[in-house]
């Protein structure tokens, strides 16, 4: 006749069920993100040190380059014009996308409980709509013959607008698309940091008035040490997809003209589609994120290390 268990052996084993649940319950969820975005990244790592062109893609042989196909983009002047090119878009993008959204939420603090219910639905509905039907609407204000802007800026006297091409010009392009993505990007900034500004005690902002502090001050003194988490996250964010933005580049310029707009991922599929070298084209996307990586690990470590001291 078998001898039941201890008592303190069945809480043991208890316990480290107990303690194991919170991991099975999220298994199948990190188990599905491994395989979805694992496998794709494994296979551009092999194709990028494989000789895989058109010839290869049908047959179904590529040879092992080794890092014969790294030193020819590494070696190419063009690629480091590109990365050159890259920064500054993510750079300008995320500064502007930083600043304006942060003005957006302190607006909508301080706006009346009827006029923030329209400013916060207009901004969901700019955040919802698709990104090809915005694009589509901005190739349609910046048309060279029937664009309202350049309609508009000639009746303000600026008769040199009259016809002009803005995707025929590589600044005038730019400045398009940072428009654009900057129009897509605000209203989660904005609507993030709104529903951030919302936990901030308001005991806080009335201390810091009575002590003589202005608006700038008790931002920067009160409301932005409570919020840096969530400025970290959004900063991250936004980093990562303004660095990786195609799909706008690509429907409105197609990279040009004359590459004024041609960025890392754009670059990386001109390689792939327009020369067939899959392998060049996997090369260039395993650049562009460890050069993202490169990025973004120093300021979140720094960020973990704010929060460790605090």
């Amino acid at each position: 006749m078998s001898r039941p268990a201890p008592a303190g052996a069945t809480g043991g084993v208890g316990a480290r069920v107990r303690g194991l649940w919170p991991y099975l319950l999220i298994a199948p969820t990190v188990l599905g993100a491994v395989a979805l975005l694992g496998y794709p990244l494994v296979r551009n790592l092999l194709i990028s040190v494989q000789e895989y062109g058109m010839g290869e893609l049908i047959r179904g042989d590529a040879g092992f380059a080794g890092l014969a196909n790294y030193r020819e983009v590494l070696a190419d002047p063009e690629f480091w014009e590109v990365v050159r090119r890259t920064l500054w878009w993510t750079l300008l993008n995320v500064v502007l996308i930083m600043v304006l959204g942060t003005l957006v939420a302190l607006m909508l603090q301080r706006l009346g409980r009827a006029m923030r219910l329209l400013v916060t639905s207009g901004l969901v509905l700019a955040w919802a709509s698709p990104v090809i039907a915005t694009t589509t609407v901005f190739q349609w204000l910046f048309a060279s013959r029937l664009g309202v802007v350049n309609w508009f800026l000639t009746r303000l006297g600026f008769a040199s607008f009259e016809g002009f091409s803005w995707t025929a010009d590589g600044t005038a392009a730019f400045v398009v698309l940072v428009l654009l993505v900057v129009w897509q990007s605000v209203p989660f900034v904005a609507i993030t940091l709104y529903a951030a500004l919302l936990t901030v005690p308001a005991e806080l902002h009335e201390s810091a008035r009575l002590d003589g502090a202005g608006g700038w001050r008790i931002f920067r003194s009160v409301t932005l040490p409570i919020l840096r988490p969530v400025f970290g996250l959004i900063l991250c964010l936004e980093i990562i997809w303004v660095f990786r933005c195609f799909a706008q580049i690509w429907a409105i310029t197609g990279g040009g003209p004359h590459d004024a707009t041609t960025t890392l991922p754009v670059y990386a599929y001109r390689i792939a589609q327009s020369l067939h070298r899959y392998d060049l084209g996997a090369v260039v996307s395993t650049l562009t994120v460890l050069l993202l990586l490169a990025v973004l690990i120093p300021y979140l470590r720094q960020l973990l290390r704010q929060e460790a001291e605090e």
